[in-house]
């Protein structure tokens, strides 16, 4: 079935969603009441921003319409949007409301006992005064979720919203969206209850029918929405009102497209088959649902491209815990689609979990100007030999962030800027570089271990979970392709414990390989090193590797492109080689397609750390002296690049 629905050309945007916006709090413990969870997590909320979460994932270019508080909740939202490519110029701050809040439990596959934070909260104010013609003129289409048909104000808003879009050529979308209790219709706390019958909600919404050119609802929302407890005579109740597109949503059956007149029946070739998984929870499909229908829809795509993108997407929310960061990107989608067939348990396929961390947009890291100091016998020793109390080292790695702030603003160096530290002595400087935008590297081995152990243990998942998510986890492994086989197999095992719990926990890896020195060390051990790691399902987001060869780095570069072009880069490390040899590695490494940077030690910090730890320097001198080392070697790194950009241009120029 082809859809002959056409749309505006020369929009900027594909759809603008209006609505809800709120912080979903899910709980962690499945199966468990609302009353004995312990922990939640935190996500993005509301079924309109859901959906321009979804829509922007799935490479629509979506805006987000609504209020949010001035709190750290809103801010949160704002900052989800944008990460994903969501337009938020209009998502106003309301200086009177908080944002919107909602507590919910995954008690099993149906059961979602569901609370409501939403008094007086800011996205139920949005008003007209928030939005003009041209911003609603700018799209293609206009979502509406019902919630905001279901008081004066935000009435009033949608409203005019629509007549904007009417005037405009903009097509308009209504997610019926029903929930009894922001209809005043259950108590407060009974946000689970998805139906009601009520025939004054009945016939609001049947005076906003006629406004829209898609409708999208559950049987359930289309009964209310017509008036009537008949599924058929409820469609036909909203047919004679309205012109529109329906689209059923029949859960695990899949949808209906209902073009012209209601058939007699819903399973004729208007019906459009769902994907069968094992569900988590059935929260969040319906809005998973309509953003993989929309991006056939504004795509030119037929319904049966439309229904199961749709499907697809509500398949895979409905296996995952969460909603908007549960859903996929193209990449996921039709990775699922080509194996539907066998994923009844998508959550369990490790190339999909792997596409949905990988595929989703991340932040640019093209150049990584780093400071290491996550060491921790080297400070020790340090302070043992200065005759320095232990507890010196903390304030001296808290010292070393303020010299990297200073370098950062000298150099103008914003979204460059690197820093490994450990929390054994430097959680105060951890704590200080938390929230600048730098790239943090934080070690999890058990300083010369060999074979690897984790400092905090075995469990090294648990750990994990009081990390900021911002924090990159940085494994040290001694590690040669040719050592002894149970000694390798050990390494091994603990690096897959390691990668499976960055998996769950959603922090970056970064491995640092260097090859154990009582093995024959030729130009391909570090390649054959990682080529037997990526062999065994680990695909860490960073490297750091020794510097190497042209040669060698050639051949690291190919091995990265064909087994992990998701892969983040590589960065040098130094082992306290001197400057100029240094700057030899770097001018190996200037051709280098992965090569992002380095992340360099000891030949900044060794001599003014000994020095201050002695009391022959104070703080300022300190400061001052692991700055030069560290622009010395940030100019020496940029003058190798720079070298590379100039022969390019030379190159262009012939």
């Amino acid at each position: 079935m082809n859809h002959l629905t056409s749309f505006a050309a020369d929009r900027p945007l594909d759809i603008v969603c209006l609505g809800r916006l709120a912080v979903d709090l899910y709980a962690q413990q499945i199966g468990a009441r609302l009353e004995d969870v312990t922990s939640f997590s935190r996500y993005l909320g509301g079924s309109s921003a859901n959906i321009a979460f979804g829509c922007a994932r799935l490479g629509l270019k979506s805006a987000m319409l609504s209020r949010i508080g001035n709190d750290h909740m809103g801010r949160f939202l704002v900052d989800a949007l944008a990460q994903e490519g969501c337009d938020v110029s209009h998502v106003k701050t309301d200086m009177e409301r908080l944002t919107a809040l909602v507590l919910l439990g995954l008690k099993d596959r149906s059961t979602f006992p569901l609370v409501f934070h939403r008094e007086n909260c800011a996205d139920m104010a949005i008003d007209e005064a928030d939005f003009d013609e041209a911003f609603i003129a700018s799209s293609k289409a206009l979502l509406i979720t019902g919630t905001h048909f279901s008081t004066e104000g935000v009435h009033r808003a949608s409203m005019t919203a629509l007549d904007y879009a009417r005037r405009n050529g903009v097509r308009t979308v209504l997610d019926i969206d029903y929930r009894p209790v922001l209809w005043g219709l259950t108590g407060k706390a009974d946000g689970e209850t998805r139906f009601i019958a009520d025939g004054s909600v009945s016939a609001h919404l049947r005076g906003i029918l006629p406004k829209f050119d898609l409708i999208v609802g559950t049987e359930e929302e289309f009964c209310i929405a017509g008036g009537a407890e008949d599924l058929l005579q409820a469609l036909r109740s909203v047919r004679a009102v309205s012109a529109a597109t329906l689209v059923v949503k029949r859960g695990p059956l899949g949808c209906t497209v209902i073009d012209g007149e209601i058939p007699a029946d819903l399973d004729g070739d208007r019906h459009f088959r769902g994907v069968e998984v094992e569900v988590m929870n059935v929260l969040g499909a319906g809005d998973a649902f309509i953003s993989g229908f929309l991006k056939g829809w504004l795509t030119g795509a037929d319904y049966a491209t439309c229904c199961a993108y749709a499907n697809a997407c509500g398949a895979l929310v409905v296996s995952r815990h969460a909603c908007a960061p549960a859903m996929p990107t193209p990449a996921e989608l039709d990775y699922f689609l080509a194996n539907a067939a066998r994923l009844r348990r998508p959550d369990q396929d490790a190339a999909l979990a792997r596409l949905h961390r990988v595929s989703v947009p991340r932040r640019r890291w093209d150049e990584v100007l780093g400071f290491a100091f996550d060491h921790r016998n080297q400070f020790f020793e340090m302070a043992q030999r200065a005759g320095a109390d232990e507890a010196r080292i903390a304030t001296l790695k808290r010292l070393f962030v303020w010299a990297v702030e200073e370098t950062e603003v000298a150099g103008s160096y914003a979204g460059r800027i690197a820093v490994l530290i450990d929390d054994r002595y430097g959680q105060d400087a951890l704590n200080a570089a938390t929230g600048h935008g730098w790239w943090i590297g934080r070690p999890v081995e058990l300083p010369g271990s060999k074979p690897l152990e984790f400092e905090h243990g075995r469990s090294i998942g648990t750990a994990l979970t009081s990390w900021p998510g911002e924090h990159i986890v940085k494994c040290l492994v001694q590690y040669h392709p040719d050592d002894e086989p149970l000694h390798r197999l050990e390494q091994e095992t603990q690096l897959r414990a390691l990668y499976d719990a960055t998996q769950a926990s959603g922090h970056e890896l970064l491995l640092e390989v260097i090859p154990t020195k009582d093995r024959p060390q030729t130009q391909d051990t570090v390649l054959r090193a990682l080529k037997r790691l990526y062999n065994l399902g680990i695909y860490p987001d960073w490297w750091k590797l020794e510097p190497m060869s042209a040669d060698a780095w050639r051949d690291v570069d190919a091995l990265i492109e064909e087994r992990d072009p998701y892969c983040r880069g590589v960065v040098l490390l130094g082992l306290n080689a001197p400057v100029a040899q240094l700057a030899e590695g770097f001018e190996a490494a200037r051709s280098s397609t992965t090569c992002r940077g380095f992340t360099v030690g000891r030949t900044i910090f060794q001599e003014p750390g000994r020095a201050w730890l002695a009391g022959e320097i104070d703080d300022r001198m300190l400061i001052d002296q692991v700055r030069s080392n560290f622009e010395t070697l940030i100019d020496l790194w940029r003058a190798s690049r720079n070298h590379v950009a100039h022969a390019a241009r030379e190159e262009q120029a012939a």
